[in-house]
Formats: C-alpha cells, sequence, structure tokens
C-alpha cells in the first residue's frame, strides 16, 4: 500500500504547478465550495493511479488543485465511505497521498445528525472531538513510517483553529455551536434509540465519514479542522423521517455561511 501511495503522490507531482499546504474534503452539500477555486487543475478520481471513485450522488469525485483567497490548496470534491465497501486504508488513501504531497493543514466538512436539544437544522457545528464507533479502525495492520504505532489523540481537532473560526464567525455575525461528533459505519440513518445513546455517550452529532481521514491526518502529524452541518436532528418525541434529499437541503441553504468561514480561515492561516 506504501508503495502505492508514493507511486501515485509522484503521478500527481509532476502534474502541479504549486506546492500547497492546506487541503479540504467537501463533503455532503459543500462542493460549492469548488467553484471558487481559481487557477484549477481538475483531475478525476478515475484517472489518478490508484484511486478509489466515489458512488454517492452528491459526491463528484474529482481532485482540484488551485488558488482559493489567493492560497494554493487541494480540493477533494467527493469523498469515499466505509459503507460504499471500501477497506479503511482505501477511505483514507487520498489523506495518504496529500501528506506524501506536503499538506500541513485539513480541513474537513461533513453533513450530521444533531442530538444535542439545543441544535436546529442548518446549524453549523465546529467539531472539537469526536468518538470512534466505526468496526474497523484506519491504523489497524503493519504501522505506516508517517507516524508512531500509538498515536495521541487528545487534540484530533486543532485548538487554535477552532479559537480562529470563532473570532472569524463572532466578526462577520454568524453563529457557531461546537460539539462532539461521532462517526459511524452507516449507510442507515439512526433509529431514535441510537439517537439516544450517542448523545448520552456525549456526541452531539453523527454522520458517516470524517474520523478515518482525521485519524490518519494526525497519524501523519497534519493540522485538522472540522465543521458540520445539521441536516437532521434525532433523539426526541416525535420522531421524524429523514431523507438523503432533504440532507442535501439544509446543507446547501448553510453552505454560503460555511465557505465563508472556511475561506477566511485559510487565508489568515497563510498570513
Amino acid at each position: 500500500m506504501y508503495e502505492k501511495i508514493q507511486e501515485t503522490a509522484s503521478w500527481l507531482k509532476a502534474r502541479m504547478t504549486a506546492s500547497p499546504q492546506t487541503a479540504i474534503i467537501l463533503g455532503t452539500g459543500l462542493g460549492q465550495l469548488a467553484s471558487e477555486i481559481t487557477k484549477t487543475l481538475e483531475i478525476p478520481y478515475k484517472d489518478i493511479p490508484n484511486f478509489p471513485v466515489s458512488t454517492v450522488e452528491g459526491h463528484a469525485g474529482k481532485l482540484i488543485f488551485g488558488q482559493l483567497g489567493g492560497v494554493d490548496i487541494i480540493a477533494m470534491d467527493g469523498r469515499f465511505h466505509f459503507y460504499e465497501g471500501y477497506s479503511m486504508k482505501e477511505v483514507t488513501f487520498p489523506v495518504r497521498v496529500m501528506y506524501e504531497l506536503g499538506i500541513k493543514t485539513l480541513f474537513v466538512s461533513n453533513a450530521s445528525g444533531g442530538m444535542n436539544p439545543k441544535f436546529h437544522i442548518g446549524d453549523m457545528m465546529v467539531i472539537t472531538d469526536h468518538i470512534n464507533l466505526f468496526p474497523e479502525h484506519p491504523l489497524r495492520g503493519k504501522n505506516f513510517p508517517t507516524g508512531p504505532r500509538f498515536p495521541d489523540m487528545h487534540e484530533a481537532y486543532d485548538h487554535e483553529l477552532v479559537a480562529l473560526a470563532d473570532s472569524i464567525a463572532k466578526e462577520k455575525g454568524i453563529s457557531l455551536q461546537h460539539g462532539v461528533y461521532v462517526g459511524v459505519q452507516g449507510p442507515t440513518f439512526e433509529t431514535p434509540s441510537e439517537y439516544r445513546m450517542y448523545h448520552l455517550l456525549g456526541g452531539d452529532a453523527v454522520g458517516m465519514s470524517t474520523v478515518p481521514e482525521v485519524i490518519v491526518a494526525r497519524h501523519c502529524g497534519i493540522r485538522v479542522f472540522g465543521m458540520s452541518i445539521i441536516t437532521d436532528l434525532g433523539g426526541f418525541e416525535p420522531p421524524v423521517e429523514v431523507s438523503h434529499e432533504e440532507v442535501q437541503k439544509a446543507a446547501n441553504s448553510a453552505e454560503p455561511k460555511m465557505t465563508e468561514i472556511m475561506r477566511e480561515m485559510i487565508i489568515r492561516q497563510h498570513k
């Protein structure tokens, strides 16, 4: 696997014209941030050696090299999910490649179900920590030389970046929630009882992505900032049915605000 990662990184380096240190993984309903990227080189996943291909509606499936607010970046437009049948090594393969390309900071976004009674649909939640309930760990197996066998996870989500997001949101009059993200396999949405259980465990929102990529990024020493859009609520009476279309709709409504915060964060951390 390590040889494949290096092979893919070498293939991409031969086509890159800059040396970005920032990467963004664009999740459900957040692909429009890609339209703000200038001087772009877009490479479909299917054209990249060893890359998996996304199967989910709303996930375009391409790697974008370019600039956001004048800062060189890599953006993943479409991510890979464990529930699609990929192994954890495949789900996190792009993050391993990003490390080989020189990425130092990773921004991740997702749609998630809220179970904190203070949350509303369309809220944005800064991820302060996570609970990993995936059935397989992305670091299982022979240790990669990018980090220690037993990586520390006490600051999975960078405190300085959280503080930066808060100050930008305050400046712009944007309301942010904070909370713990519970990562689960999916693909079913949660039962009311599962929502209540996750909340009792200390979770504020639950989703089917992000945690594997964050674990691997931290193993590589990459700083991480994560944000969830609360697209549905669960664990309350009466229970509410949820569909993928409703999730997309809620994500799209919050997208301009998240785009503004992410853009500002990327620009300011390079000043």
